[in-house]
């Protein structure tokens, strides 16, 4: 069984995922900044799947699998140095 997104909500600093399993995961906005700098009415616009979160407006996609494995945004990497 594969665990999905229920249900998003947002507060302040945070996005709160509640799981088909009955987790509820909080993550900062800060680790998805296309999130952290969209209006409320934006956030509240975001499409759930078996795999995750889209918000085709702000073209950010999240899944579940990398939010468990605390993952933020992937887009912007910052190079690491040797």
């Amino acid at each position: 069984m594969s665990t999905s997104a229920k249900s998003v909500r947002f507060d302040d600093n945070s996005m709160w995922v509640d799981l088909s399993d009955g987790r509820i995961i909080a993550v900062p906005l800060a680790w998805f900044p296309r999130l952290l700098h969209a209006t409320p009415e934006q956030r509240r616009r975001a499409e759930l799947s078996l795999k995750g979160l889209h918000w085709d407006e702000l073209d950010e996609d999240i899944s579940v699998a990398g939010l468990l494995a605390g993952v933020g945004d992937m887009s912007h990497q910052t190079p690491m140095a040797a």
